[in-house]
């Protein structure tokens, strides 16, 4: 995930990018999907899959902690336009924004200047990135940044807290979609947005592996089992769609 992998690696072999629940309340999401027990099925894993299929789409592995340095190269602000992507979001000074795949904090640290009297939730399911996200903390002064180490299922986020929950090339990383949405949508304020950043998998150009993308209709569905529907497809990102959600 940019950064932003997931990092589900209970259930994924370790594997580079190639770029290049807790049930807190009940849950009383309408949803049209298939149901957490009946969510997944198998096949054959794909060169950069996993075998572990979710709605007709194979799930893809994960990069881990050994990545840390890919996640902090200096040209990614320029390929991925990061700067874009903070403008596109909207944030209020006042926000508080779940990064959910935070890895070293890459894209948390500049969100949190943009909301000095909100916060940002940096989580994260591998101890080794909470480890950065602990020295990066001190190293930018960011107060507002708090790293939270969530599992496969469960980001560890309070019920009604969160304005907006982004996932920047992770979600399709992740081991169990079904779970973790729908954590995510009872983390979600009134009026509380889920954002999707992922590669166009409807571009043969993006040089990316093929299950390290995704199209913006595979995502609406995942997403209308939650009870979400596409509020925008932002596409000022030269690579990536930048995927709106709400109810």
């Amino acid at each position: 995930m940019t950064a932003h992998s997931f990092l589900l690696a209970s259930l994924l072999l370790l594997s580079g990018c190639g770029r290049g629940q807790n049930t807190r309340q009940t849950d009383n999401t309408n949803t049209t999907g298939p149901d957490s027990a009946t969510a997944y099925t198998t096949k054959s894993p794909a060169y950069d899959g996993t075998g572990r299929v979710y709605m007709g789409r194979e799930i893809a592995q994960v990069m881990g902690h050994l990545g840390a340095d890919w996640l902090e190269r200096p040209e990614r602000q320029q390929e991925e336009r990061t700067d874009l992507l903070l403008t596109a979001l909207a944030l209020k000074p006042t926000d508080v924004v779940a990064d959910i795949g935070a890895g070293t904090g890459f894209f948390s640290f500049p969100m949190a200047r943009v909301v000095p009297q909100g916060k940002v939730l940096a989580v994260d399911i591998q101890p080794e990135m909470i480890e950065y996200l602990n020295a990066n903390k001190a190293k930018n002064k960011a107060p507002n940044v708090t790293p939270i180490l969530g599992t496969i299922t469960d980001p560890k986020l309070p019920a009604n807290t969160v304005d907006l929950a982004l996932m920047i090339d992770a979600y399709h990383e992740f081991s169990n979609p079904r779970e973790m949405g729908e954590a995510l949508v009872r983390s979600l304020k009134p009026g509380g947005r889920i954002v999707l950043v992922e590669y166009r998998a409807e571009d043969p150009n993006v040089p990316i592996k093929e299950h390290h993308k995704m199209t913006e209709a595979q995502a609406v569905k995942e997403m209308k089992a939650l009870g979400l529907k596409l509020l925008k497809n932002d596409p000022r990102l030269p690579q990536q769609h930048i995927l709106i959600f709400g109810k």
